[in-house]
């Protein structure tokens, strides 16, 4: 069985081109198989009737609550009714979304069964060293005089000197 998104390709109302955009985004990221069928190309008026007789919710928008006939997004499985854009993203919030397809289990797309083997802590020698950078003795920096130096830590000293007498 195929799922069958039927869509229109020129249509002039932004929220039916979003919701046919969302409609097939949810699909692909659920992995689910599916045909898009637009019914706006030339020759595809069978197809289009088809949407229209056997569409038993209306698709209705904001901007066109009640209209004569259905509007895109419509699914089917293969010739079998499954529900308008409303009825797929309620389906997909309650995570109802095979039940709503009308899919068994076997039929979604099976996803990678790969496996990674993660080992850890255990680094080999070889690469230890590789990850390990090379250390450089401590206070090796030319650009400091050795006198600022001595100078810092006597103001530590006399600091703490400080601080015990306001105590």
């Amino acid at each position: 069985m195929v799922v069958k998104v039927y869509i229109s390709g020129i249509s002039g109302n932004k929220e039916v081109k979003k919701r046919q955009q969302r409609v097939l985004l949810i699909l692909d990221s659920k992995n689910i198989k599916y045909d898009v069928i637009d019914i706006a190309e030339p020759g595809s008026e069978e197809q289009k009737d088809f949407m229209q007789n056997k569409s038993t919710s209306s698709g209705g928008t904001i901007s066109d609550p009640t209209p004569r006939h259905p509007l895109p997004p419509q699914i089917f499985n293969d010739d079998e009714y499954c529900g308008d854009y409303d009825q797929f993203d309620m389906a997909n919030e309650i995570d109802e979304m095979e039940k709503f397809l009308k899919l068994e289990s076997a039929e979604l797309t099976e996803t990678s069964k790969a496996e990674i083997k993660l080992e850890n802590g255990d680094v080999k020698e070889n690469e230890k060293e590789q990850l390990e950078p090379e250390q450089a003795p401590e206070n090796t920096d030319s650009s400091v005089p050795n006198g600022e130096q001595k100078d810092s830590a006597e103001d530590e000293v006399s600091n703490d000197a400080e601080g015990a007498q306001d105590s």
